[in-house]
């Protein structure tokens, strides 16, 4: 998968850098929805399947779907074994592949600030869901500082480092989410602050986790290991307490869920 130079192809090092974040953030949106057993869901944008693997734990579907345009993720996703239920194909968040109507939920976890259209990605899961169906979506608060690896990305951004950006991060913030959801002619629209805490072992565990992410990689291979050594001392001293010992991080994301017109 490649957003403008943002490259998803490894399932196991997404694994290691977002896949606690994202069941974290999984468990309290999932909570949040209130959704019945028992539904039909597609989860667009699944990845390596670490938020499906949540929702197949906490939600016990009918049915799963999920679609991602990388193979590569999939294969990883394909291979959980607790998603052996689940049945996953390459596609486009812009053209879903599926017919009208055809599913309860759809959820588009930890993915709208990447598609190039994201109005038009909530209008495909609108028409792919049945009418009386939910639509929702969950991002980190990208413009409001809630990426999980933000103290990272500040100090490289200060330091005047270029790095990849996602093509649509205003549509990580909940009042463009609401307009998304009102455009795509959604009812009952609400939304939601999802906050969450991460323990790292220490600095060490942090910068190397963290130094996995692709923009975060991409940058780092501009630098000669002086530049890399102050960068490093810089991401510490912004860090709760210079990042002594066990390390706890925040993250925030905003949730989004409406009703497809009966």
């Amino acid at each position: 998968m490649t957003t403008n130079g943002i490259r998803f192809q490894d399932g196991s090092a997404y694994e290691r850098y977002m896949g606690q974040w994202s069941r974290l953030a999984g468990e309290t949106f999932i909570g949040w929805l209130g959704a019945a057993s028992g539904q039909r869901w597609l989860d667009v944008g699944c990845g390596n399947g670490a938020f499906t693997e949540t929702l197949i734990e906490r939600c016990a579907p009918a049915s799963v779907e999920g679609v991602d345009p990388s193979p590569e993720q999939l294969v990883h996703a394909r291979a959980r074994p607790a998603l052996q239920a689940a049945r996953f194909r390459e596609g486009d968040a812009m053209a879903l592949p599926y017919p009208d109507a055809e599913f309860d939920i759809a959820v588009m976890p930890l993915v709208i600030f990447f598609v190039r259209d994201p109005a038009r990605s909530v209008a495909e899961m609108a028409r792919v869901v049945r009418p009386g169906g939910m639509v929702t979506a969950y991002s980190w608060d990208l413009d409001g500082g809630g990426f999980p690896y933000e103290p990272l990305l500040a100090e490289v951004r200060e330091l005047g480092i270029g790095m990849p950006a996602p093509p649509s991060p205003e549509a990580s913030r909940i009042d463009v989410q609401r307009d998304l959801w009102a455009g795509a002619g959604l009812d009952a629209i609400e939304t939601c602050v999802i906050d969450v805490k991460r323990t790292f072992a220490d600095f060490d565990e942090f910068w190397s986790i963290s130094a996995e992410t692709p923009s975060v990689g991409s940058a780092l291979k501009k630098m000669d290991d002086e530049a890399i050594a102050r960068l490093k001392a810089r991401v510490r001293a912004r860090l709760p307490a210079g990042a002594a010992g066990p390390l706890t991080c925040s993250a925030r994301a905003n949730a989004v869920k409406g009703r497809v017109p009966a």
